[in-house]
């Protein structure tokens, strides 16, 4: 019996310090479709498919991905050769990305931004990503007042700002002007959240512009659902992890204390 118990206090050691319960030597990824002409795309990571069908405006769950250079690729949907776009992602452990496809078809590109942000209490942070390709420089405002960003030109991302949590009615300005392009009325920031404001789209022809405002760094944004896993809650893994050893253990002590009665 003693030999049964040192052996489920080792299991259960070897699942908290050794199995891998944690995702902290790995990074999370998403994956926007941001490009407003592109038609629906496959996304593959190191090879293999990690997004399928991703159509205009897709913003996916947050992929699991170990911290090191990873090579990513934008297909056509449905097809495997020829990638409209190949890049190399360097990505550290720990941390949330968001990698989006940006700019019109004939030269689209990816934008790479870390999600890391982290809003105090009764506080959010918000920035802002310009990836509207035809729209020049701009500014977000609360209605009718001074800029909260400033001269945001495309394919520029904002570091994350700070504001209260509560609900906003804000506008899009070309840079310097008081012109609306875009009112957002109605726009609510939770406590402790950080969010990332993506303009999109076309200002002249469609997909008009538009503006996601979307959560960051394990907020999952709701969008439809291109294939890209979900991000794994690391305390349910480990509670996993710890109930499969120990439940290896158990077996094994079982057969163990069996094996002692039929040699007695």
């Amino acid at each position: 019996m003693k030999k049964f118990i040192s052996f489920v206090t080792a299991a259960f050691l070897f699942a908290l310090f050794v199995l891998p319960v944690s995702a902290a030597d790995d990074a999370m990824v998403r994956v926007i479709h941001a490009s407003p002409d592109a038609p629906a795309v496959d996304i593959a990571v190191d090879g293999e498919t990690a997004v399928s069908g991703a159509e205009f405006k897709a913003v996916t769950d947050y992929l699991t991905l170990p911290a090191g250079e990873h090579k990513v690729e934008v297909f056509a949907a449905g097809t495997t050769k020829d990638p409209v776009l190949s890049q190399t992602l360097n990505v550290e452990a720990g941390k949330f990305y968001s990698v989006a496809a940006i700019g019109k078809l004939a030269d689209i590109k990816l934008a790479v931004m870390e999600d890391n942000g982290k809003g105090e209490d009764g506080k959010s942070m918000v920035r802002v990503a310009h990836f509207a390709p035809d729209a020049p420089a701009v500014d977000v405002a609360p209605k009718g007042g001074d800029a909260l960003f400033s001269d945001l030109e495309f394919s520029k991302v904002s570091d994350y700002g700070t504001l209260d949590a509560g609900t906003y009615d804000l506008e899009v300005r070309p840079a310097g002007a008081m012109d609306v392009v875009k009112a957002l009325d109605g726009i609510k920031l939770d406590s402790g959240k950080n969010y990332t404001a993506l303009a999109i789209g076309l200002l002249e022809g469609e997909p008009a512009f538009d503006v996601l405002l979307i959560p960051d760094g394990g907020e999952m944004a709701a969008m439809p659902d291109t294939g890209l896993g979900g991000s794994t809650d690391t305390s349910s893994m480990a509670t996993t992890w710890a109930l499969v050893a120990l439940a290896g253990a158990a077996l094994v002590g079982t057969s163990y204390v069996i094996r002692r009665k039929q040699n007695a």
